[in-house]
């Protein structure tokens, strides 16, 4: 299973003792946030993946800079990405996101969407599909938590057994700080972790995952701290 160490407001001077002590790559939700760590760093050699939502007049940004695209889940993002990466003579690997489950305040792909969208990227030639991505329900029911996991696995099961190419490696990247041990148990290939390594974000999960969390009561800690829905 691949770890990826997810630096969402973690100050540069940490992140370098992180990489000292063996870190390689990082995840970012937010474009900005990422360009600006990685140009600061840029002399640590660190692979960066943009693991959040992407609008589309930000894919020049992730072209210039990402190695990995974790949310992808629209054409129009798609074509941008492949045209500024055709011109950089650059080739991007993308997971494909997928709501599974079925929420209205999370993006992704609905399940009936997943095939589709497989087979219309494959005219996108800088784009290399490594597999799918999901974020679970955020709730204290295991159950609700693994059904999601568990479509997860059957979409991409569902799509080898219709054309092995349209999901390229099959990676599974599902799992976050609360329920990365869950998605492993359900065949995850690649968790997202943040809080769990670098401790408690001083900012607010709604920032991060707008429409998702309630602003917390005055007084009360910013992080989301349910045992099987803390945010990355």
């Amino acid at each position: 299973v691949r770890l990826l160490p997810v630096s969402k407001t973690v100050p540069e001077d940490r992140l370098r003792l992180a990489i000292a002590a063996g870190m390689t790559e990082l995840g970012e939700n937010k474009v900005q946030e990422a360009q600006r760590k990685a140009g600061n760093l840029a002399d640590l050699g660190v692979r960066w993946s943009v693991i959040g939502h992407l609008q589309s007049n930000k894919a020049k940004d992730v072209a210039a800079f990402a190695s990995e695209f974790q949310a992808l889940d629209r054409l129009k993002v798609a074509d941008g990405l492949e045209r500024r990466l055709q011109a950089a003579g650059r080739a991007l690997d993308v997971f494909v996101q997928v709501n599974t489950s079925a929420e209205d305040t999370k993006f992704g792909l609905a399940p009936e969407e997943l095939l589709p969208f497989l087979r219309a990227l494959r005219s996108h030639d800088a784009l290399n599909v490594r597999g799918l991505m999901t974020l679970a329900v955020f709730s204290d029911d295991t159950e609700r938590v693994r059904a999601c996991f568990r479509l997860l696995r059957d979409l991409r099961d569902r799509a080898r057994d219709t054309d092995p190419d349209l999901v390229g490696d099959g990676h599974l990247s599902m799992g976050m700080s609360g329920d990365f041990e869950l998605a492993i148990t359900e065949g995850a290939t690649v968790v997202r972790v943040g809080q769990a390594i670098f401790g408690a974000r001083p900012t607010p999960d709604a920032l991060y995952w707008p429409g998702l969390f309630p602003d917390p009561p005055p007084g009360e800690s910013t992080s989301h701290a349910s045992a099987s829905s803390e945010s990355v």
